[in-house]
């Protein structure tokens, strides 16, 4: 006999219609998946507050941000751009955020007419030397630029800027860093195409440098990069092949230039002296002609005063004149004589005996 036709004794029989009980291990099964659509349900409200949380991201004070949807950004223009502070878009792959560094300083650099080094070589300051003199230039890994008057330098440019408009910096270029870099070798090239190969490496370094300058600034503009260029340094050197022969022209360019300043300083000091010296003999002179010039009119206006008195007694006049010539003349003298004139007018004869005899001396004989 079958346990479905075993019966309980004394056990009523359900009614019609009625469900029949589950046994255990059915109530037992419905419980666990009673659970474990609970505990689904938990997890998939907690991954959806994960996903939904992980949107949320922070913009640096120095930093600018911008949601791109779909591949398109969010806002047009300036409304586009999410300034410091918290921020929340749909996570990947409905909503990403891009940062953009406004205040950073960005940099480039072009060595698109500089020989084979590494930065290990350049940290060390050996580039130079690590191969001989006598090793010839290889196009394949030595890169040069050509100058106006045909010859041959190695340059190398650094351009630091930063960016201005993010919108046009992100989506305008795929890499808009690498559109800065053909900027600048561009520049590089276009630049020393323009110079003789004395003026770039000595003459007008400054001039070459602000040509390069000159040169970027005009392709980032026209491009439309969204930058702004900060600086631009740039380094010059002569073939390495041909050091020594550069270096004589160096040498002797700066001799030149030291002998030609000696000779204007030189010039300089005589052009001084004459022109203190002139001044000096030009100030003498008139300071002496005002002196003469003041002396005789002095001397004029006192023969004015004095022609008066001339012309009322002549002889008078010219007799005091003659005593007070003769006082001032005679002032230390010893002995003074006078001669007047005689009855007749004539002088009076005065006779002076010069070198007299010295007196004898008295003998012996005669003395008492």
């Amino acid at each position: 006999m079958s346990d479905h036709d075993h019966k309980i004794e004394g056990a009523p029989e359900p009614a019609a219609g009625a469900e029949r009980p589950m046994d255990a291990g059915s109530e037992a099964l419905t419980e666990a998946l009673r659970s474990s659509f609970w505990i689904v349900k938990v997890v998939m409200f907690v991954l959806l507050v994960v996903f939904l949380g992980s949107g949320f991201f922070t913009v640096e004070p120095q930093e600018q941000a911008m949601i791109i949807r779909l591949g398109r950004p969010v806002g047009d223009g300036q409304k586009a751009l999410l300034g410091p502070g918290l921020h929340w878009s749909f996570p990947y792959p409905i909503d990403e955020y891009v940062k953009v560094p406004i205040s950073a300083i960005q940099r480039v650099s072009s060595t698109v007419g500089w020989y084979a080094t590494t930065p290990e070589q350049e940290l060390a300051g050996t580039e130079e030397a690590s191969l001989p003199v006598t090793y010839p230039l290889n196009p394949l890994v030595d890169s040069y630029v050509l100058t106006a008057d045909r010859n041959i330098v190695h340059t190398r440019a650094t351009l630091t800027y930063h960016i201005s408009d993010p919108v046009t910096y992100v989506f305008n270029f795929v890499n808009a860093s690498n559109a800065v870099q053909n900027a600048l070798d561009n520049a590089l090239m276009f630049a020393a195409s323009g110079f003789k190969v004395d003026d770039l490496l000595t003459r007008d370094v400054a001039g070459f440098k602000e040509a390069v300058r000159k040169r970027a600034v005009e392709l980032v503009t026209q491009e439309s990069l969204g930058i702004e260029i900060e600086e631009c340094l740039v380094q010059s050197r002569p073939p390495r092949q041909l050091r020594d022969a550069f270096d004589s022209v160096l040498k002797a360019a700066l001799t030149q230039q030291k002998l030609l300043e000696d000779a204007h300083s030189h010039e300089s000091q005589v052009s001084s002296k004459a022109g203190a010296d002139a001044s000096s003999l030009i100030t003498f002179a008139e300071s002496d002609r005002s002196r003469q010039v003041n002396e005789i009119r002095s001397q004029a206006d006192r023969f004015k005063e004095l022609l008066p008195k001339f012309r009322q007694n002549p002889g008078l006049f010219a007799q005091q004149r003659l005593t007070e010539t003769l006082g001032r003349v005679l002032t230390n003298a010893q002995d003074k004589i006078f001669l007047t004139e005689g009855a007749g007018g004539n002088p009076k004869e005065f006779r002076l005996l010069l070198n007299r005899e010295p007196p004898k001396q008295k003998s012996d004989e005669t003395r008492p």
